[in-house]
């Protein structure tokens, strides 16, 4: 009689699979090593399955010392990440302060590859419309306030990189097509410290954004509010642009170098 190994039983499969998120989403970046024993399994077969959750977009590799980590996708599936992630934790009292000083919605986004994945919002509790923004949501860093912001941080050619990898479509008359014209506003992101969406992504809808350096680490995170075009003309832009960069300086001073990225 044939093994539930030897019939490649899928809730073995399932369980190794699952087995290895739960014990990154508990103890962070592990190397190929630590993950086979801590599983209980062989170097080619930890790897098959490392392979399968990058493939699916659940774990990536990081150079240089190619260790494995959860990317936020998980967030779509589990809260426990989002329960155990430190900075969600320590950001959020600013994030909430900064939507009580401007009444609108704020969020906060991880950059992974040339997209910007949405990990906490706080909503607007005085306006009575509400974005359609949603935890776990992916956007393109090219025609997002957020990715402009942590986009404006990178070497051209690791911008030029991620422009020609992304899918370019123009969703509104606002849309930045084209890549020189993309290379100035990322110029006047670097003379002005924040970033704009100007109804680039959806009609109707303004964003001022930020990156954020953390842990000496690449600009990696940012965060942004978001508003109807109707309450966020360029003189109310100019009004919370002195708060998003008060704000960003904070979190930057204050936490910056003590949390766990």
């Amino acid at each position: 009689m044939s093994t539930d190994k030897e019939k490649g039983n899928p809730i073995q499969v399932a369980d190794r699979l699952f087995g290895t998120l739960e014990y990154l989403a508990e103890h962070g970046r592990c190397g190929l090593m630590q993950l086979s024993q801590a599983m209980g399994l062989n170097k080619s077969t930890m790897h098959r399955i490392l392979c399968s959750l990058q493939y699916l977009g659940y774990v990536q590799q990081n150079e240089p010392d190619n260790t494995y980590e959860l990317t936020f996708r998980i967030v779509g599936l589990a809260n426990r990440k989002m329960a155990g992630a430190d900075i969600i934790t320590a950001i959020r009292p600013y994030l909430r302060r900064l939507m009580e000083i401007s009444g609108e919605t704020v969020h906060f986004v991880k950059r992974e590859g040339g997209e910007a994945v949405y990990v906490d919002k706080v909503e607007s509790i005085s306006q009575s419309v509400q974005l359609i923004s949603r935890i776990g949501n992916r956007i393109p860093l090219y025609r997002s306030g957020v990715g402009k912001a942590m986009a404006a941080t990178l070497p051209e050619s690791e911008v030029r990189a991620i422009w020609q990898e992304s899918r370019i479509e123009k969703m509104t008359p606002c849309t930045i097509t084209d890549y020189d014209r993309y290379l100035e506003a990322l110029k006047l992101v670097r003379e002005k410290g924040y970033a704009l969406d100007n109804e680039e992504n959806e009609t109707g809808v303004r964003c001022i954004a930020a990156s954020l350096m953390l842990n000496g680490q690449a600009a990696d995170y940012a965060f942004s509010i978001s508003a109807p075009a109707g309450r966020m003309d360029d003189a109310r832009i100019r009004e919370l642009a002195v708060h998003v960069l008060a704000i960003k300086a904070e979190i930057e001073q204050d936490i910056g170098g003590m949390i766990r990225v």
